[in-house]
């Protein structure tokens, strides 16, 4: 499930190759010049153009199946769009130590150190840490915080997932209260230059990704070009292990499905999920010596 802002980015890449062409034109072939640019030019990822390719392949889908006038499909049949092969460059997680962590905080834009430090203590994915509103707030009244229930609509598993936050993750939510009455994680645009020569504040807006240019320019400073944004999560779930959380409590945090996994979760059984979480901010820095093993 990716947020609008996700779509909206992909069509707007892909519309100077595809945008004036009739829908019933566009097929695999018709995006060869799109993958060719993204990956010899730009440098993209397979994984990366196949993100572009879904957006097209699920348009075309619904053309076929789903939207119609006067009761007939706006296409016969859809086209066929070939995803590209991600297993070639497919690597291993890349999980920070704690000193590449404290490396890489502080050269971040101000406003991503709070997302990147939540994710690093809760193992949110992505569009979950940016996309993450108020109203999906629960309170614990007898844990004195709170969890984010995140609806099935916005998980990836397609279920409610109950977001445990750890001391820190609750510290950073904390910090962000009161900021903007939608979303927990915002930054403030630079403001506009008006007619007058004077300046206007711009409200705040969301985060739309935190893989933006200011992410890739803080890991190239300091080195860490091959750090992404889910290995935060594969930090997060590292630091679980090492500090001893069991199989089960590590699934319930970082949303994995299994068999038989409730959606809500009793009070003693969320104490019991923040103490485990709180547990990743205690560990021994085992990073190099587990790259070390695994080659």
């Amino acid at each position: 499930m990716r947020s609008l802002e996700t779509i909206s980015y992909h069509v707007k890449i892909l519309l100077p190759y595809i945008g004036k062409m009739p829908m019933g034109e566009i097929c695999n072939d018709s995006l060869e010049t799109f993958k060719a640019q993204r990956i010899d030019e730009d440098e993209a990822k397979n994984s990366t153009v196949n993100r572009s390719l879904e957006v097209v392949r699920t348009v075309m889908n619904r053309a076929a199946r789903v939207w119609r006038d006067n009761g007939r499909p706006w296409l016969p049949s859809p086209p066929l769009i070939e995803m590209l092969d991600e297993d070639a460059q497919r690597r291993p997680p890349y999980p920070l130590s704690w000193a590449e962590q404290a490396k890489l905080i502080p050269v971040l834009a101000t406003h991503l150190q709070r997302p990147v430090l939540f994710a690093l203590n809760t193992g949110a994915r992505d569009d979950n840490v940016c996309g993450l509103r108020w109203s999906w707030e629960v309170p614990v009244p007898e844990l004195e915080r709170s969890v984010f229930v995140i609806p099935a609509a916005e998980f990836k598993g397609k279920r409610d997932h109950v977001l445990i936050l750890n001391d820190a993750a609750w510290k950073i939510v904390e910090s962000c209260r009161g900021k903007h009455p939608e979303y927990v994680f915002t930054y403030r645009p630079p403001s506009k230059k008006k007619p007058d020569g004077k300046r206007q504040e711009l409200p705040r807006r969301r985060i739309g990704t935190l893989n933006n240019t200011g992410w890739q320019r803080a890991r190239a400073e300091i080195g860490l070009e091959k750090v992404r944004v889910h290995d935060l999560r594969h930090t997060f779930g590292q630091r679980l292990r090492d500090g001893g959380v069991s199989e089960e409590d590590r699934a319930l945090l970082l949303g994995h499905a299994i068999e038989g996994m409730p959606q809500h979760y009793a009070t003693a059984t969320v104490g019991r999920l923040v103490e485990a979480a709180n547990k990743a901010t205690n560990t021994f820095d085992r990073t190099t010596l587990l790259r070390v093993v695994n080659g």
